[in-house]
């Protein structure tokens, strides 16, 4: 691993957080290893890089702790400085302080050991494990104390610090479906779209998708369609980004109707070319697209058109 591919070690107080650092790091596509014996880093640093890499360089993060094997404060120091001077890998250290009392307080609260300090009061494992890990903590160049930090705002501390803008957005997903065939597990978000009127009961429409140009003018004709979607969008606007804030890596947004082929087909399609018009990156599938209509299920569909209202809609046109 000699591309300058970026490496940080993890480091700092038990319960100030590393666990968390390290899963969030996960999340936002970084490598990550935890508790490696200083003796096999050399030997991580010189392995290919995993299958799920795919050719492209990506940060690593490495944890350490008292509960690393052959923990040597000097020792560490003193290799991250040799790679430091070789100029083959960029690496950096982020020490996770805490406060004593709210360290005690987070022991207490989960009834764990310290594991410096099986059989005595976890003070007493938190003020030895301070002092060995002093070194660490005035060598390295990112500190963070967690004292007042939930987990959330440690986690969304280090998405800010550490994410670029690619990994920091959520995997986003758009869907048609029919509800005849259920709803897509997973789903976030799910729109009903069978308050539209439904191209289905028109013998000329029925054959086509809510991709065809007819099909859609059909549907976008409703007199509820464009407040009703243009208010969708604007939603999505607001809650994606959220989203993200959090820490979501998935967001699946599910447009629905009852056969999945008219009405959810051309609403998911308008609502993708929105969201992506406005910098968002996301996939949009069509899963009941080639599903064959079906009289039956159309009719029982809650809110369509009955057989009269469409009759006397086909006379208006």
């Amino acid at each position: 691993m000699s591309d300058g591919t970026p490496i940080l070690l993890v480091t700092g107080l038990s319960g100030a957080g590393k666990s968390t650092v390290l899963k969030t790091l996960e999340d936002l596509g970084w490598e990550v290893v935890d508790n490696l014996p200083l003796a096999l880093l050399d030997r991580l640093l010189d392995a290919p890089l995993p299958a799920a890499a795919a050719g492209r360089s990506q940060p690593l993060a490495i944890g350490i702790g008292a509960r690393t094997r052959d923990f040597d404060p000097a020792r560490i120091i003193g290799r991250i400085r040799t790679l430091q001077t070789s100029g083959t890998v960029e690496i950096g250290t982020l020490f996770l302080d805490c406060a004593d009392g709210e360290l005690e307080r987070r022991y207490s609260e989960t009834r764990r050991r310290h594991p410096l300090a099986p059989d005595h009061p976890a003070a007493d494992g938190i003020a030895r494990e301070r002092e060995l890990l002093a070194p660490l903590r005035d060598f390295a160049n990112r500190l963070i104390d967690t004292t007042m930090l939930t987990a959330n705002e440690l986690a969304q501390q280090v998405r800010t610090t550490f994410g670029d803008e690619a990994h920091g957005q959520p995997t986003l997903s758009v869907m048609s479906f029919g509800f005849s065939r259920g709803i897509p597990r997973g789903a976030d978000l799910v729109f009903d779209m069978r308050f539209l009127r439904n191209p289905h009961w028109d013998p000329v429409l029925r054959p086509g998708t809510g991709l065809d140009a007819d099909v859609a003018a059909y549907v976008a004709a409703d007199p509820a369609y464009e407040a009703a979607v243009s208010r969708i969008e604007d939603l999505l606007l607001l809650l994606v980004p959220r989203y993200a804030a959090e820490g979501k890596s998935y967001v699946t947004v599910a447009i629905g109707c009852t056969g999945g082929r008219h009405r959810s087909v051309h609403v998911a399609d308008r609502i993708a070319r929105r969201l992506h018009e406005a910098g968002f990156s996301l996939t949009i599938a069509h899963r009941d697209l080639a599903a064959a209509p079906q009289d039956a299920l159309e009719g029982s569909s809650v809110g369509d058109m009955t057989s009269e209202q469409q009759m006397r809609d086909k006379q208006a046109r």
